[in-house]
């Protein structure tokens, strides 16, 4: 196969505190609503929808001009929080993608995982352990004319069960925001330990078009290198001058990219484009790495998933072989953010 890649709601409610509710006009343009554990950011003017569950930090829905370009195989959101499944923009933390063994390596020391938890699975362990995670709490949810935000954290150093498999004192703040009809997403870490932390998280978006069908999409990314997830190496190096190519040519197990090509303001992108509908995602300078998912022809979506590091990262690290692993400092902070940008609608 010959692969080449292109560059290319009426009241504003406040809820954080009793003290910030406000009221809102119908003029207003953002508006960030609650409803029990649910936040919803609009944007009237590009007819923008963002629906996040607060409690799991997570958007399961994004409604462009009455299509909801987020996959949704649940019938309620309570099914959705008992069962998340393959739906919504799950964080993959503290680790995306796979590791070699049931262990990982930080600053040097081996850190076995205690598998008899269960929230880390053997012999290969994938995604880490927070895709689940319900005990995010809501920082604030509100408006001006510049945006709509939702802000949730996670004290991750406050669970013995994450602490004993990823010995790192930290917060985890995630921000979504709402401008322009353009999607942010913000994630941001405060290592409360003593040591160097290792940053080798991701996101797992999974996106749909409604324009067509899944065998007319093309998807498109401006990278140099290609891995496997399932061989630790590159399988291919200085890709040709860019096109795109039609989904179906995707193969599940070679899919992940490395050293995107950056705009002026470091930004890569990925890109899938249906009839006249296009979704780009793009990445923060921090995202390294942007892995393309959709398990088999029959499937009616795509994952654009950025990643922090390639696969295998934290490992490939202490062995010498990945030399861009990130780390925040101790009681230092590392933030970084990618971009969902609707077009064609």
């Amino acid at each position: 196969m010959n692969w080449s890649f292109g560059a290319a709601f009426l009241t504003l409610a406040i809820f954080a505190t009793p003290s910030l509710l406000s009221t809102a006009t119908r003029q207003e343009r953002y508006t960030a609503e609650r409803s029990g554990d649910i936040v919803r950011l609009e944007d009237r003017a590009t007819q923008t929808a963002v629906s996040v569950v607060a409690p799991m930090s997570n958007a399961y829905e994004m409604v462009v001009k009455g299509h909801d370009v987020i996959r949704k195989t649940f019938t309620t959101v309570a099914d959705f929080r008992a069962q998340p499944g393959l739906n919504g923009m799950p964080l993959l933390a503290p680790f995306a993608g796979r590791l070699d063994q049931t262990a990982f390596y930080a600053n040097g020391r081996k850190y076995n995982f205690d598998l008899e938890l269960g929230n880390v699975r053997g012999p290969i362990p994938i995604h880490g352990f927070l895709r689940g995670a319900t005990d995010w709490k809501l920082v604030e949810a509100r408006a001006d004319a510049n945006g709509a935000w939702v802000a949730n954290r996670l004290d991750f150093y406050r669970n013995p069960q994450y602490m004993k498999q990823f010995p790192f004192a930290h917060t985890l703040t995630m921000t979504y925001r709402l401008e322009n009809g353009v999607l942010e997403v913000r994630t941001r870490i405060d290592n409360l330990s003593n040591e160097p932390m290792p940053v080798s998280l991701g996101f797992h978006p999974l996106f749909r078009l409604t324009d067509s069908t899944r065998d007319d999409w093309t998807v498109s990314v401006g990278a140099k290198t290609r891995w496997s997830e399932e061989v630790v190496e590159p399988i291919e190096k200085s890709l040709p001058n860019p096109r795109a190519v039609r989904l179906r040519e995707l193969h599940p197990s070679s899919n992940a990219f490395s050293e995107l090509e950056r705009d002026a303001q470091g930004r890569g992108v990925v890109s899938v484009k249906g009839r006249t509908q296009q979704l780009d995602v793009l990445l923060g300078p921090s995202y390294r790495c942007v892995v393309l998912w959709s398990p088999d022809p029959t499937s009616d979506f795509i994952a654009l998933e950025p990643w922090v590091a390639i696969p295998y990262a934290l490992n490939l690290a202490h062995k010498g072989l990945y030399k861009e692993l990130q780390s925040v400092p101790p009681g230092g902070m590392w933030q970084e953010s990618f971009w969902i940008r609707p077009s064609g609608f």
